[in-house]
């Protein structure tokens, strides 16, 4: 499976890394793909180390003006002209999606997929990993967004919330059919 994970490229501590690390490794270990935003710095490097390091292969999508920062010895790395064909990239070449921390450029990425998947414009499997509480007061507003009509199908249907790494592969292994 070709995963895609949208996450932040700043150096953060260990609440974040540990289980972005340990997402890395399950993705690595099964046998997958990580398509990420190609990045060679923070929890970017972070994820790309682990997956590379457990036997799993590297697609990047990075853009112009972070094309410095690209990751070196990446399986596949492509090079888009902005951000909107950044996200468009990094969509087309997944399977699924998992939402990791990060800051205004993850959540643009985040509201991206899930408006599409709202429209019927991707079936993809999303997951938002919830590492440390740290989307809490975003799921809240999801829900409340359900709870209260502004979501046309349900939010269970649109994305899956995971506390923990290994609940995060396991709901996207099971939604691909893989055992």
């Amino acid at each position: 499976m070709r995963i895609c994970v949208f996450l932040s490229a700043a150096d953060l501590d260990d609440r974040y890394t540990r289980p972005a690390r340990e997402f890395a490794e399950l993705l690595g270990k099964g046998g997958h793909t990580l398509v990420w935003g190609g990045s060679d710095v923070g929890l970017m490097k972070v994820v790309a180390d682990g997956v590379q390091e457990a036997g799993g292969r590297l697609c990047g999508v990075s853009v112009d003006f972070l094309a410095a920062k690209a990751r070196p010895g990446a399986d596949e790395m492509v090079i888009a002209r902005d951000l909107a064909e950044r996200k468009k990239l990094l969509l087309e070449k997944a399977d699924a999606v998992v939402i990791m921390v990060g800051g205004t450029g993850t959540l643009d990425e985040a509201t991206e997929i899930l408006e599409l998947k709202k429209h019927g414009h991707t079936d993809k499997p999303v997951v938002l990993l919830n590492s440390a509480g740290f989307y809490d007061g975003l799921k809240e507003q999801f829900r409340r967004m359900d709870d209260e009509g502004f979501l046309p199908i349900p939010l269970t249907d649109l994305v899956f919330f995971a506390e923990e790494p290994v609940g995060a592969l396991a709901y996207l292994e099971e939604s691909q059919g893989i055992e």
